[in-house]
């Protein structure tokens, strides 16, 4: 009876990377279930993504999961695709303060109109003397071809304005108004009146507020600081902001 000779034995196990892979496989489902738990995506770019997957899971090649968010505009954040419209809301609000400016300087206004931005939008700011005289609402001669530049400006915008009429602290009595709410609302309407009867702009767009001495720049403690919280505001609403009346 002949004798087999043992196989000699090296101790390796062939399938040993099986578990590896395994672990491999699990943590990268794991993980996108986590970022996908996280997200707000539609179907189409839950499909989108499932494929690039894929795709990076069987070793082929074709665009990864970061390629296809940023190629569409989109910016993941933990998971979550985030449209990219922060820095252009930005620029549109730089161009718009920029054009002001420039509108204003070309026209040689920059004595009399300030460009200011808050968070309900973009204003013009009037001083009053150029449009009225003292205690009275109607407009003086020299004040039109400042409101025509305007006109000028917004005129095309599709932004709601809000007309703002703002008085010192300075009390008012004679024989037309009997006080700074009454004055600040009288030349809110005329300034709003002249936008929308005499030059003939969509009267829907227009929201006259009066504000009286409720919301003034400076202290009324000198001359000067009453004569800045004396003045008009034409506000180009911003598009996301809801309508409402009120300073800055």
């Amino acid at each position: 009876m002949s004798k087999r000779k043992a196989k000699k034995d090296d101790g390796i196990d062939p399938n040993a990377w099986l578990a590896t892979y395994g672990d491999m496989v699990t943590l990268l489902l794991t993980f996108f279930v986590m970022l996908y738990s996280m997200s707000s995506i539609d179907s189409m770019k839950f499909q989108s993504i499932s494929s690039a997957l894929q795709t990076v899971m069987k070793g082929q090649g074709g665009k990864s999961i970061m390629e296809y968010n940023m190629n569409n505009g989109d910016l993941p954040i933990a998971g979550k695709l985030v449209p990219n419209s922060s820095k252009e809301s930005n620029r549109e609000q730089i161009e718009m303060i920029d054009n002001m400016k420039k509108l204003i300087s070309e026209n040689e206004l920059e004595e009399i109109i300030d460009v200011k931005e808050d968070s309900r939008g973009y204003i013009f700011e009037l001083k009053d003397k150029i449009l009225f005289e003292s205690g009275r609402a109607n407009l003086k001669q020299e004040s039109l071809p400042a409101l025509d530049t305007i006109t000028k400006f917004i005129k095309d915008l599709p932004n709601d304005i809000i007309i703002e009429g703002h008085t010192d602290n300075v009390p008012i009595n004679n024989s037309k108004y009997k006080d700074n709410w009454e004055l600040s609302a009288a030349r809110a309407y005329t300034v709003t009146n002249y936008f929308t009867e005499i030059k003939g702009l969509d009267s829907t767009r227009f929201y006259p507020t009066f504000l009286g001495d409720n919301h003034p720049l400076e202290n009324n403690d000198t001359q000067e600081n009453r004569s800045k919280n004396r003045r008009v505001n034409i506000l180009i609403k911003k598009n996301d902001v809801i309508n409402e009346g009120g300073a800055e």
